[in-house]
């Protein structure tokens, strides 16, 4: 079997993880290195982790060009036409900032402003993910941000050349060939060639979403996250290739990955049944997929629990809060509706988490690991600030200075209250 077939109890959602201590104590040294040394760190742990010999922390004109000639033509139609749609969507979460007359001489309204500056990380481990820089770039760009540095791995020195030519066309100029916790570092704490940034984006291993909850004490950071993770719910009608390879698509993704499937059926038989064709579909497509030294252990801690209705299912996804949520059910809308908690939810037997991954338009940087309950994945808004203004005629102050005086004296705010009872004399 590749995933085990359990009775539900609420301890199996917990994620797998890695030996946190350990990798708590090497990023700590990684932080405190870069801090220390800047860019001569940075050199260094290029050399030490990805055998790059780098003459220059950023990528080059020549390099931007080398990579444009190396990407195939099928490849760059395709990542075009993920950028448009990409695009589309993420143009139409622009809007204006409220704008409204309280009362007679009272308006507050709010400024929309674009953060100054972002990082951006595109991991480069298992596999160059240059999907990633469109979802991350382009809702940067349309915000309006004006200082957008990339940070993705080099190996030999070279960066892939997807993620070059992606970054190029998503509108980002700079590209640091600098991965892991030691990227994360020079965003947070800036060195020499690299000034501090605002806000930090992107997922990684578990050394960068280490190094992101360490460094969030000095600058912002998207929302935490974990390994990859999908729950699928499937019923009689839903199509076991179909389900096998939605689970598989995100087992792939790493080691301590994790993919979920509740079986909403009228009985155990029946449950056991449909569990039993998505494991055979599964075998066959693993077969023929491959990436067994990621699927097979990212399968070992992941489950498959009976439902007995739509209740039940809705109650343990609202409790897991998946990152991916695909319901694959004679009426996926009627779950849908009651859904509070997931990263991005993909309805029907034709909406595979891939397409989000890629090209619908919607983002892939999501939360993981439980985050869903309080965190939205990558938007626009992840890119702007929202301040607030007032602007107030005296004859405004004056219609509210009562409750402003008689609350600010309640408290205790002295100051508070003069700020109105000086204005009253004039």
């Amino acid at each position: 079997m590749y995933i085990q077939y359990a009775e539900y109890d609420k301890n199996l959602l917990i994620r797998p993880c890695d030996n946190k201590s350990e990798v708590k104590v090497a990023v700590e040294k990684i932080l405190q290195n870069v801090r220390e040394k800047g860019d001569e760190a940075l050199f260094e742990y290029a050399r030490e982790f990805d055998n790059s010999f780098l003459s220059s922390l950023y990528a080059s004109e020549e390099e931007f060009a080398e990579a444009e000639c190396k990407v195939p033509e099928n490849i760059k139609r395709a990542i075009l036409k993920a950028k448009e749609n990409i695009e589309k969507f993420h143009r139409a979460q622009i809007h204006e900032g409220e704008s409204l007359e309280i009362s007679s001489g009272i308006r507050c309204w709010r400024k929309i402003v674009p953060i100054n500056k972002v990082g951006l990380y595109v991991p480069g481990g298992t596999a160059p993910l240059f999907s990633t820089v469109l979802m991350l770039a382009i809702p940067a760009v349309i915000a309006g941000v004006k200082d957008i540095i990339l940070a993705t791995p080099s190996k030999g020195g070279k960066v892939n050349p997807e993620v070059l030519y992606s970054a190029r066309i998503a509108g980002v100029g700079k590209v640091l060939k600098v991965g892991g916790a030691q990227a994360i570092a020079a965003f947070g704490y800036g060195t020499e060639s690299i000034e501090k940034r605002d806000k930090i984006f992107g997922p990684g291993n578990s050394y960068v979403t280490e190094a992101k909850k360490q460094i969030s004490m000095y600058t912002q950071i998207d929302m935490p996250a974990g390994p990859s993770e999908v729950m699928v719910v499937a019923d009689k009608t839903s199509n076991p290739a179909f389900v096998a390879s939605d689970l598989l698509s995100q087992a792939e993704h790493g080691k301590d990955s994790q993919v979920m499937l509740l079986i909403i059926a009228e009985d155990e038989r029946k449950a056991r049944d449909i569990y039993l064709n998505v494991e055979k579909e599964m075998g066959k497509e693993i077969a023929e997929i491959g990436r067994h030294e990621y699927m097979l252990p990212s399968l070992s801690h992941s489950y498959a629990f009976h439902v007995r209705g739509k209740s039940e299912a809705i109650e343990i996804i609202n409790e897991y809060a998946p990152e991916h949520l695909i319901i694959s059910t004679e009426d996926p809308a009627s779950i849908l509706e009651y859904v509070e908690n997931a990263g991005s939810v993909f309805l029907g037997s034709y909406s595979p988490e891939s397409a989000g991954d890629y090209a619908s338009g919607t983002n892939h940087t999501l939360p993981t690991s439980g985050w869903a309950k309080s965190y939205s994945g990558v938007s626009v808004d992840s890119f702007i600030k929202k301040i607030t203004v007032q602007e107030l005629t005296r004859d405004g102050l004056f219609s509210i200075a009562d409750v402003v005086e008689a609350m600010a004296e309640r408290e205790g705010l002295m100051a508070h209250s003069y700020a109105v009872k000086v204005r009253r004399k004039v």
